[in-house]
């Protein structure tokens, strides 16, 4: 058996290319808790309110940025693995001007109708004001990070999770610094906490275009004239925008889902957001050790090695499944505590901890889950991995209305558990019916050998 090829190698790769990501999630998500922290603690929980109910919108752009790159990140992995690096200059350069502008008009409008936008969704009426004026500065950061996403998944496909991870740490301390200036010294609130986000997302976008093609200076050979042509659109439409549809429709039922959730009143909003940015943040390892497994499933697949890619789901499923369970056993008897410490009030802290309390029990089932969506999506079977997300996605929803009469505000988590059961049930139906294709087919490739 070759050396790359052994469970215990490539479980190594996995945490190795993945480690990098889990510290680039966490400081991404400091973005959030910088602002919420500070702010929560300077001016009070209406303020930590206010921020929390924009997440969910902010969330729907940044996913269906993050979305269309995911697929970008896989089509560049598998080129890289084919040894067909010359197709992934063109890719990133078309993309980066395509999903910047189109996110640059996104900004303009979204910012000229912050108001009605947040009362859309039922934003109660003692935060709104402040929640339109945070996400108003908040929507003009989206053209920076579409291009700095488009450039993390070209350098994730070819195997280097370290220059989004220098780009990150800086960035985060540059938010850090800016938010205590902003906020705590000049007291401008939240939006200052708003305009410390988007400058440091600037930076972030700055050093990672010229850091990434400083090191792979082949990189630059894509802005040329001929990069920009239908076959290299059609090319990364057709891996991109399946997850990009699949990540827009997921985050549009979390607006429908932060409606539900505003409904129950701010004590409500103020936990269960707060204990959502903790959650998020917990759940990245992960959520990492899948893009790990999806990029190195990509790269053998690609080079034509079925024995590791086989073997990248098994080394996944048991690096997933003891992660979350540490983090189910960290996370259970902190939860609460740690919401507290935004500067929540002692019934948010009640709810927060219970929301805790039932969550965390399924962090396996999510792991599991995790481990072979990234297999499958690796192995390009991407439209099947949006449909099952969409699916899930109606399920939580469904649940939610269903279960209020009986589980009040906690069926908001009752919901997420059975929808993470249903999607791994999806997935492992598809693994075992792909398993007798992909036999098939190595068997009839050995045949024709012959």
């Amino acid at each position: 058996m070759k050396a790359n090829q052994k469970l215990g190698t490539i479980m190594k790769e996995l945490v190795w290319f993945s480690l990098p990501l889990i510290l680039s999630g966490v400081l991404q998500q400091l973005y959030n808790w910088a602002d919420a922290f500070i702010v929560g603690n300077v001016d009070g929980e209406l303020s930590l309110s206010a921020i929390g109910v924009t997440t969910t919108p902010i969330n729907f752009f940044i996913t269906t940025i993050t979305g269309f790159t995911l697929g970008l990140s896989v089509l560049i992995a598998k080129n890289f693995g084919a040894k067909k690096q010359e197709n992934i200059p063109p890719v990133l350069a078309v993309f980066a001007v395509i999903l910047g502008g189109v996110f640059l008009l996104i900004a303009a409008g979204g910012s000229a109708l912050s108001y009605p936008f947040m009362a859309l969704l039922h934003t109660p009426s003692d935060t709104i004001g402040l929640a339109s004026s945070y996400i108003r500065i908040i929507f003009l950061g989206l053209p920076f990070l579409a291009v700095y996403n488009v450039y993390t998944a070209t350098l994730r496909g070819l195997g280097d999770s370290r220059i989004p991870f220098l780009s990150i740490l800086l960035s985060s301390i540059v938010n850090v610094l800016l938010d205590i200036l902003f906020v705590a010294e000049f007291r401008w609130g939240v939006q200052g906490a708003a305009t410390a986000t988007v400058l440091s997302q600037a930076t972030m976008t700055v050093f990672i275009v010229i850091y990434g093609t400083r090191k792979y200076r082949w990189l630059k050979s894509g802005y040329r004239k001929d990069s920009f042509c239908a076959s290299v659109v059609r090319e990364g439409v057709r891996f991109g925008l399946p997850p990009m549809l699949q990540s827009s429709i997921s985050s549009l039922g979390g607006l429908v889902l932060q409606d539900f959730m505003n409904r129950f009143g701010t004590d409500t909003v103020t936990a269960i957001t707060t204990a959502y940015r903790i959650d998020t943040l917990v759940m990245l390892p992960i959520v990492n050790l899948g893009s790990g497994i999806s990029t190195i499933t990509a790269h053998s697949h690609g080079a034509g090695d079925e024995v590791r890619t086989r073997k990248t789901l098994t080394a996944g499923t048991i690096l997933t499944l003891v992660v979350s369970l540490l983090l189910t056993g960290i996370v259970i008897p902190t939860g609460g505590k740690i919401i507290a410490l935004f500067g929540a009030g002692a019934t948010a802290v009640m709810i927060g901890s219970a929301f805790f309390q039932r969550i965390a029990c399924f962090y396996p089932i999510f792991g599991l889950t995790t481990a072979f969506r990234g297999y499958l999506e690796g192995r390009g079977d991407l439209v099947y991995s949006s449909i099952a997300g969409m699916v899930s996605l109606a399920v939580r929803i469904l649940a939610s209305y269903a279960m209020a009469p009986y589980f009040g505000n906690m069926s908001i988590a009752y919901a997420e558990m059975l929808s993470w059961v249903w999607l791994l049930v999806m997935y492992l139906l598809r693994f075992v019916r792909n398993r007798r294709v992909w036999r098939q087919v190595g068997e009839d490739s050995q045949i024709a050998a012959l």
